[in-house]
Parts: C-alpha cells; structure tokens; sequence
C-alpha cells in the first residue's frame, strides 16, 4: 500500500490526519534520509500493521539498506528505552536512577548512518511513546550536534501526524467491524 492508498484509507472524519500525512512527504526541514527514515522508524512504532507497512513501502526505495535497517533498530531499541526509561523517571523510588541499566544498547553508539539521522528518528519515538527522559537525552545529544529547533519539531511533527493515522486507521476499522455486526 502506498501512502496515496494508505490516505483513501482514512475516512473524512480525520480529514486533517489526511492532509497532514500529504505534508510530510513533501517537507523540505529534513534531509530525505532523516524524513523517510522517520516513516519507518514512527510507522513501526505506531504498532498498526497497514500504516507500517504503507510507510516502509514509501519508504523503502528511498532508502539506502542500511539507513532502512537503522531506522528499524532505532524503533526496537527506543521500545525497550522508552519502557525502562519512562519508569526509571516516573517511579517513586528514586534508587532507580542509580542503578544500571544492564540493557544492551550498542546500536546508540554505531547505529550505522549518521548519528544525527539516528536522533531525530529516536526522540520522534520517544516523543510517541511518551518517555520524557529519552526525550531530553537525544534532544541534549541532538542540540551538541548543532541540530536547531526546527529540525527536532519536525521530526516530533511527523511523529504525531504518524500516531495520528495510526488512531484513524483503528477507528475506521472499528466503524466497519460495528456496522457489520
């Protein structure tokens, strides 16, 4: 499916999620890399089989076969980080924070394209998946790279219009499955 199949998909009451998924693709803030990059990494994150699919076929031919594997693992480590990390923060028992980890997370490190790419898609994730401390670690790694407030806003941006579909293409579905029932 493509993303003109995926937005037919989508019914008039998220008219807007429609437009908005029309205004990603053609965004000039990121680099091409960074933009389908997020496709891959948000649509996998948004946990809706069509809309993944849709983007990573979007996405794909677009995409040098290790930035399509990066963007992939930057969705897989940022749903274990995003898991660990929202609790660390949010739990009451602050020892937590003093504790190790002890998660492997060498794809952070040597994540395969250029660390700037891999941070947007990661606080895109994060941003979706509602970890306020991951969130301001790849904000922090992404401003000392010299990445401005736009670029981030954009990536955040393309996450919720992301998310966004995700709930729509849920809620179509469920429309359809009560009218036939």
């Amino acid at each position: 499916m493509s993303i003109e199949a995926l937005k037919q998909a989508i019914p008039d009451f998220a008219k807007d999620v429609r437009l908005n998924l029309s205004s990603m693709a053609g965004d000039e803030t990121l680099t091409d890399q960074q933009k389908y990059g997020l496709f891959v990494a948000c649509g996998i994150a948004s946990r809706n089989p069509q809309l993944r699919d849709a983007l990573i076929g979007e996405a794909a031919p677009k995409l040098s076969p290790a930035a399509l594997s990066a963007a992939k693992s930057a969705a897989a480590i940022m749903g274990m980080n995003n898991v660990y990390y929202r609790f660390v923060h949010l739990a009451a028992n602050k020892d937590y924070q003093s504790m190790p980890a002890k998660l492997r997370m060498n794809v952070i490190g040597n994540p395969g394209v250029d660390k700037v790419d891999f941070e947007l898609w990661s606080i895109a994730i994060s941003a979706m998946n509602g970890c306020g401390m991951c969130i301001d670690a790849h904000e922090e790694t992404l401003r000392k790279a010299g990445v401005g407030s736009d670029k981030i806003q954009t990536a955040v941006r393309f996450a919720a219009i992301i998310a966004s579909a995700a709930i729509a293409l849920e809620a179509a579905d469920a429309s359809a499955e009560a009218l036939a029932a």
